[in-house]
Formats: structure tokens, sequence, C-alpha cells
């Protein structure tokens, strides 16, 4: 089925989840295109047989150029910090919305057919129990990170569907794995394993009881190919594990295998983070065919012999 598309985009492609999905890519036999501006993502990420193209997502004539031939959007570029969201809300909100805006004005003069965007669950409002949210769950988003993936999904259904674009925005949710480069803000998977590698006792914000859907990004990928595959139009679809585990839990299992003479330090809780959050699958697993693998306790040493290796 991936065969009925030639030539892919993939904008975010040098960072942690743009890259890997771009390797699959590749290995599904199509032509992939790359348009990142390397804030976060490195040239060391992308596949030496993709096309390259350095820039801002907000620069219309780089984005023309990339768009080429395209006839399959993934469009994974994006700030992705949900606490650094709050202070910096204007620049996520430049980069997040009107950068999507600027490719979606783009497309109706191209060859696109389908256009996948990368959502979040941090559309959803907070849940005050640790049970799987479904895609109808109240959209109440906590931070502007939130209300910026909101926006883009609501733009990207009216805008591809006045064009007669398939879309399918997918909502990630906690994503982990080999590859995710270290900041303060995101990925606590990839935080913790760098702090705990350092010496440095991890912090939990909150009381730690807090749950997360922890997806590997190899599914997340996946979720991306069955979205591609699938005949499903201007449908949303949650992307995650379907299990929860508890911050506790993960800091727990981390100090075990890495540094067990150390402990987590407690820090007040973020009003802009859910308190629960795993994902129900159930549409995407019925209409996409979408069927994790990958299971959070097998996939650690996977994550800290990367961390480690690359701070030699």
């Amino acid at each position: 089925m991936s065969q009925q598309y030639r030539r892919a985009l993939v904008t975010g492609g040098a960072g942690f989840i743009g890259s890997h999905l771009a390797r699959s890519l590749v290995a599904e036999g199509l032509e992939v295109v790359i348009l990142d501006d390397l804030s976060m993502g490195t040239r060391a990420k992308i596949p030496s047989n993709c096309e390259f193209y350095e820039g801002d997502i907000c620069d219309a004539r780089t984005v023309t150029r990339a768009l080429q031939g395209v006839d399959i959007v993934f469009h994974n570029a994006a700030r992705v910090s949900i606490r650094a969201s709050v202070e910096q809300f204007v620049e996520d909100a430049r980069t997040n919305v009107f950068g999507t805006l600027t490719i979606l004005q783009l497309l109706a003069n191209t060859h696109v057919r389908k256009f996948i965007l990368a959502s979040s669950m941090a559309v959803y409002a907070d849940s005050q129990s640790p049970s799987p949210i479904s895609e109808d769950f109240p959209l109440r988003p906590l931070s502007p990170y939130g209300t910026g993936k909101l926006a883009a999904e609501l733009y990207a259904l009216q805008i591809c569907g006045s064009l007669g674009i398939d879309v399918i925005p997918l909502r990630y949710f906690n994503t982990y794995g080999p590859g995710q480069a270290f900041t303060a803000y995101v990925g606590v998977v990839t935080i913790f394993v760098t702090k705990l590698l350092r010496g440095e006792n991890p912090t939990i914000f909150g009381d730690g009881s807090q749950i997360r859907d922890f997806t590997s990004v190899h599914d997340i990928v996946e979720g991306n190919l069955c979205a591609m595959r699938s005949s499903a139009s201007n449908q949303i679809f949650n992307i995650g594990s379907g299990v929860g585990i508890s911050v506790n839990e993960v800091a727990e299992l981390l100090v075990s295998k890495i540094a067990p003479q150390l402990q987590p330090s407690y820090a007040p809780s973020q009003p802009s983070e859910t308190r629960n959050s795993i994902a129900d699958i159930s549409l995407a697993r019925n209409m996409l065919d979408f069927h994790p693998k990958h299971k959070f306790r097998d996939g650690v040493d996977e994550i800290i012999n990367g961390i480690r290796n690359q701070m030699g």
C-alpha cells in the first residue's frame, strides 16, 4: 500500500521522531525529502539518501522548494516543550501554528494527496482518573503548546478538506526512545537517564503519582506508516501504547538500573501538565490496524546505552 506514494516530505526530519520516521520511509521504498531548521535536529540524524533542505517552516520559499514533486507530507516540525511554551507562547505559536499555516497555504498547487499531522495528547483536558482517554475526550489544553496543536489540527482538517487532500492528525503520547536530544524541558525518560548517568538526582514535579502513557518512538513511527497505508481521512487518532505508568515507577526503574545510590528529588507540580494521560487506542487499532509492539520496561536499556555512548 505504501507504493501508492512515491515522494514524501518529512518536516522536522532531522529531529528525534522525524529522523526515525524518515529512515522507515526510505526502507518502505519512498523518496524522502527533509525540511528542518536544525534548531533541535542535527545533520548526523539525516539519512544519507534523503534530500535535505535547511530552513524555517515559516519560510514560504524554502517550503515551496521542499514540496516539489511530493505526494505525501508528514508534518512533524514543531517546538515540543509544554513547560517552555508557557513563557515562550509567541515563539511556540509562530512555529506550531503559523508554521503549519505556511505549509497548508502552499499545498494547493502541489501533487500532495495526503497530509499527516503530528499532534499531541496536550490538546486534552486533564483527566481525574488514570483511565484511557479516547479522541472524543474534552479538549481543554492546559498549556499554550496544547492550544497551538489543537489549532493546527483544526486548520489542517479545514484547509486540506477544502483542497480535497486526505488529512490525518495523530495525537502522540509521551514519546521515548533512542536519539532524543537532552533538554531541561522535553522527554522525562531522557532527562532522568542523563542526570543519573551524570551522578545527579533526577527531579520529579509533583508527587510522582501522575500517570503517563510512555510510547516508543518505534511505535510512533509505525502509527505514521499505518496512517499512510490507510484509506482513512479527516479522522483524528491517538497514537500511544495504551498502558499507563507513574513517573515514580519510571524513576524507580531507572535509578535501579543506573545509580541505586541516588534518589529523586521533588519539586512543585506544573499547572501546564496533565495529571493522568493514557491513550485509548481502540480507534487507531480498528481503523488503522495500529498495534504497538514495544513495552516501556523492555526499551529502557536501549536508551541508557545510547545516552551513555553519547556521553563517552
